[in-house]
């Protein structure tokens, strides 16, 4: 029947607005997230951003520049797409001290909650930290308990740990890198999608898509995995 029933319309079309923030892991991410949550009613928004993303300032030049940036972005996006979930993916970006790191994260749920929306801090995958991360190696590593910390407490926040997901090292098959050993390729990014938007409905109320309405469409063409040589 045109439009489904009643009860298929309560179970896919939301009023979920997701908006999706992180650097360039997450960006590989974007295409399959968005085709999965649009599948399934929801709106979406790719914030993600190649070499930066970053809210943690951290006293650095280069993150200092990327979370001013960021930070402006976010206020425009809270205006212009007023989200209802903002999910951020930690980034290769997010240096600093375990003070610096908790602060911009507790900072981006007081952020969410004075706008109405949910937070979600989720995990980056593991990725090889290669010669340009490898003096941050402590600070990347450091920054999943801070984001944990963050949304300890909070209604509106939620932590989620990928590692349930991806496993905890980068060269295993589990973790379905491409191969720079830092991104994901089509396979990857489906996978993170499925496994995404099952956590992201359970906390927002809705049952997501199923796989087969979305994983093979024209998202898996997208430019960036053309980029990282995916197949």
């Amino acid at each position: 029947m045109a439009g489904g029933t009643a009860k298929d319309k309560r179970q896919t079309a939301t009023d979920v607005r997701v908006l999706w923030m992180g650097d360039s892991i997450a960006g590989a991410q974007a295409p399959a997230l968005e085709a999965a949550l649009k599948a399934g009613g929801a709106a979406f928004k790719n914030a993600s951003s190649a070499g930066g993303g970053t809210l943690v300032a951290g006293g650095h030049p280069v993150t200092s520049k990327i979370a001013a940036d960021t930070w402006k972005a976010l206020k425009e996006d809270l205006s212009s797409f007023r989200p209802t979930v903002i999910a951020y993916q930690l980034t290769g970006y997010d240096w600093g001290t375990a003070r610096q790191q908790l602060s911009a994260y507790q900072k981006l749920a007081r952020t969410a909650k004075d706008a109405g929306a949910r937070l979600v801090l989720v995990s980056a995958p593991p990725f090889k930290i290669d010669e340009f991360f490898k003096p941050h190696e402590a600070a990347i590593k450091r920054a999943p308990a801070m984001a944990a910390e963050a949304a300890e407490g909070g209604a509106d926040a939620r932590y989620l740990d990928a590692t349930e997901l991806w496993g905890s090292d980068y060269a295993a098959g589990r973790a379905q890198r491409a191969k720079d050993g830092i991104h994901s390729c089509q396979q990857g990014s489906a996978a993170f999608a499925t496994w995404f938007t099952k956590r992201l409905g359970e906390l927002a109320g809705f049952t997501p898509a199923a796989p087969a309405a979305w994983a093979t469409g024209s998202w898996t063409g997208d430019e960036r995995f053309v980029k990282l040589g995916c197949g």
